[in-house]
């Protein structure tokens, strides 16, 4: 995985030898937000006042982080107000492109074939990632933010007084417990299946590997006494579960080498996935062809043939004892 340097594209793998053979997630650079007014949010510069038709979600498919962004866009019904387009899932030496491809949708602002290009719109001299989600600006020219659990909780409030469907999955009164559990996830699952995955030592490998099944054992035992990770209400803590865990059977069990267990082996995260994905809007979000083509046929040190595998076959639509609510 590439980034720019000085507004230049490097093609450059993360070094893992200075971590033990940890693989290391930076954090996102660019970090304003979307509110209601326009004032400050809480990182970056003011400015980006909730308008319809002004932003615009660059995402892939493939990605758990770019599709919490879609998620909560369909969600909070965002559809007529952020646009949004789709680079190709399958990444190699430039990065995201938008390159033909399954899924394809091209940027309509600047026809430009690679991600990294948007970034150079915005900021000629971009030292950093290219990440999805990337959430544009239209009115000023310029990214609003790259970090998907901020888009998310922009999308969550700042266009509710203009429209936005009704809905809060960051309610103030769970917020401790909802921190708790993102904490949990985040560390261990979301960004613990690829620090399984792409772990270089045998000891990085089996510390990332006990950490992520001790946690999806932690989920288990907490979703046999409720519907949802905070109790009978879906909030944001699900969604950033979601995206892993709709992805686990169909990618990180086999390339990431996650294979202590499926998700079909846990019963209550296995039906517990399938409510949410259940949600009215939710399945159209979800694409396991994106999803099985970028972590087969990218990393050629996961998958040397490139070479997409053509199971499992999963039935996300078989019934589950959980409400939506």
């Amino acid at each position: 995985m590439g980034s720019l340097i000085e507004g230049q594209w490097v093609d450059k793998w993360r070094d893992t030898k200075s971590t033990g053979g940890h693989f290391v997630r930076p954090d996102a650079k660019v970090r304003n937000w979307i509110t209601a007014d326009g004032e400050p949010g809480p990182s970056g510069d003011g400015g980006f006042k909730a308008e319809p038709d002004r932003y615009h979600l660059y995402i892939a498919s493939s990605c758990p982080w770019a599709h919490r962004a879609m998620i909560f866009r369909t969600l909070k019904g965002l559809e007529d107000m952020i646009s949004f387009s789709v680079v190709n899932p399958i990444t190699h030496g430039d990065g995201w492109t938008f390159h033909e491809g399954h899924g394809v949708i091209p940027d309509p602002l600047f026809g430009v074939t690679y991600l990294y290009e948007i970034y150079q719109q915005a900021n000629p001299s971009y030292t950093g990632l290219v990440t999805v989600p990337t959430l544009w600006d239209k009115q000023r020219s310029t990214i609003v933010s790259n970090e998907s659990s901020e888009i998310i909780r922009m999308f969550n409030t700042a266009f509710d007084d203009i429209g936005a469907t009704p809905g809060h999955y960051y309610p103030e009164e769970l917020r401790p417990k909802i921190d708790e559990i993102n904490e949990l996830v985040y560390h261990a699952i979301n960004n613990g299946v690829y620090r399984t995955g792409f772990a270089t030592s045998e000891e990085a490998y089996l510390e990332c590997y006990n950490r992520l099944f001790g946690a999806l054992d932690k989920l288990e035992e907490i979703l046999s006494t409720q519907s949802y990770l905070v109790g009978e209400r879906i909030t944001e803590a699900d969604w950033r579960a979601f995206t892993t865990l709709i992805r686990f059977d169909l990618a990180y069990y086999g390339p990431f080498k996650c294979n202590k267990r499926r998700l079909i082996d846990y019963p209550n995260l296995w039906d517990y996935t399938r409510a949410l994905y259940q949600v009215p809007g939710v399945a159209k979000t979800v694409d396991p062809f994106a999803i099985k083509q970028h972590y087969y046929a990218s990393s050629k040190m996961l998958q040397p043939t490139g070479l997409v595998g053509l199971g499992p076959d999963i039935d996300f639509d078989a019934p589950t004892s959980r409400g939506q609510s």
